[in-house]
């Protein structure tokens, strides 16, 4: 029965009354199906029917495509599809449905055809809130959820061309990944996003206009999709990708979420890589040490990024992110302690995985007086890039922070000086003290990644770290 229940959930969605003439039931292999602009892939053995001018299609694309509900009984021969506070009912040979606004009759009644029962898609559709729209002449079947508003919507770049008279050259993404409710996409070309809110389900769509797949999916057809792993992920159902269109070529990534209303969507574009940053909405806090009489010490937060279920990025010989900036912070912690009037707090010590608003949520309960976060960068696609880049973002004792922390850095590691930069981070944003972000350098770099794991190498940046906060603290006010 589950079998038969997830046959009829993927083809539900798609009911549709053509103009096309002809009395019998009809195959139409080249009818295609265009939800919310992307071409749904069907599976060999799913047909798309014309039964008296009506398009029929099985339920599975309604369950795989747009996670409705659905349930079969096959003793009564009956479907029923639930959404939201939606639901509508069917019945196999009858003409007879019930929809929102009751019972209504159907032009074609549901069939079961090789054992997997069509359904007329317009009435479907329509009833759980989709628009439809039928392209005759090309067989296309457009159907559209409703949206909300887009987010930051931007014109791109144009794609870089070859030469007179040359070929089209798109930008290339060559990695997609997500962890600490972060998308990060590595890209050899910057990009302007279009991203757009979408319900039923909720999700996010991130368009990558004028761009293909470079290294991680090499000839990847439009029409394919892929998946990243998000099991585990908070409020995260679901991230795919796609090659949207061949030309203009353009790469999707849709997130799929529980609750879009709870998620603010924040865009930064970093050492070739696009980070879409999901600020999500009630997470509950980490522990916060007690509250300690005001005995004039400065308090300092250390955070080493990343953690526990969260990697970070990956080096060039597979290191993860997360076993080089725990270490160095504790370095850093047992410098501070002995520092007579500095208090220091980490947001870790051991491998486990704060959320970025719970670390915000401790620095900002403690009042701390210094945040400093603490991250190795990676562009695995590029290798030859390196370097320290240090981040902050807007407030001026934030900006005074970066340029002390990344003086002290650079001239004592020696790597490229890659600059102080403003940067719209969760860690950064939404901590209410000077707060500051560090890219000591580039695991991605086989030299820079031998350096950061090396004892004398994190014993220098740790050193450095302490000196630049003891002097932003000794700064005459």
């Amino acid at each position: 029965m589950k079998k038969m229940a997830s046959l009829l959930l993927f083809s539900l969605l798609f009911l549709l009354v053509l103009t096309d003439s002809g009395h019998a039931a009809t195959a139409s292999p080249q009818t295609k199906i265009i939800l919310d602009g992307h071409e749904l892939v069907l599976p060999s053995d799913v047909e798309v029917v014309n039964i008296n001018k009506n398009v029929m299609i099985p339920i599975r694309v309604v369950a795989e495509n747009l996670k409705f509900k659905v349930k079969w009984d096959q003793k009564k021969q009956n479907v029923s599809i639930e959404q939201n506070n939606k639901a509508i009912s069917l019945h196999v040979g009858r003409t007879e449905a019930y929809g929102q606004n009751g019972k209504v009759t159907l032009n074609t009644a549901p069939q079961l055809i090789k054992n997997t029962v069509v359904v007329p898609l317009r009435f479907v559709s329509e009833e759980m809130g989709l628009s439809v729209s039928w392209n005759n002449k090309d067989k296309i079947v457009g159907l559209t959820s409703a949206a909300v508003p887009s987010v930051e919507p931007a014109p791109s770049p144009p794609p870089v061309v070859s030469g007179p008279g040359q070929s089209t050259v798109w930008s290339k993404v060559n990695d997609i990944s997500f962890g600490n409710h972060q998308l990060v996409v590595s890209i050899d070309h910057e990009v302007t996003p279009r991203i757009t809110r979408l319900s039923n389900p909720d999700r996010i769509v991130v368009d990558l206009p004028d761009t293909t797949f470079g290294d991680m999916a090499p000839g990847m057809k439009q029409g394919t999709m892929g998946k990243l792993d998000v099991s585990g992920i908070p409020n995260v159902t679901e991230v795919r990708y796609s090659l949207f269109t061949n030309d203009p070529a353009q790469v999707r990534v849709v997130m799929e979420l529980n609750n879009l209303s709870d998620v603010q969507v924040n865009v930064q574009y970093v050492s070739g890589k696009l980070i879409v940053d999901l600020a999500v909405a009630g997470i509950i806090g980490i522990p916060v040490p007690p509250a300690q009489q005001d005995n004039g010490k400065s308090i300092i937060v250390i955070d080493p990024g990343h953690g526990g279920k969260d990697p970070g990025t990956i080096g060039i010989s597979k290191t993860q992110e997360k076993n080089f900036t725990l270490p160095l912070a504790l370095k850093v912690q047992a410098l501070l302690s002995q520092e007579p009037d500095i208090e220091v707090v980490m947001t870790r010590e051991t491998d486990v995985y704060p959320t970025r608003p719970e670390r915000v949520q401790l620095a900002n309960t403690l009042n701390a007086d210094v945040f400093v976060s603490i991250h190795g960068n990676s562009v695995e696609a590029s290798p030859q890039i390196s370097g320290t880049e240090t981040f902050y973002y807007k407030r001026s004792s934030s900006k005074a922070l970066a340029d002390i922390m990344h003086r002290h850095l650079v001239e004592v590691l020696g790597f490229k000086d890659r600059g102080v930069k403003n940067g719209n981070l969760e860690v950064l944003r939404d901590t209410t003290m000077p707060a500051v972000l560090l890219e000591i350098g580039f695991l991605s770099n086989l030299a820079e990644e031998q350096a950061m794991l090396s004892e004398t190498v994190q014993d220098k940046a740790a050193q450095a770290i302490v000196d630049a906060i003891k002097e932003f603290l000794h700064q005459p006010s």
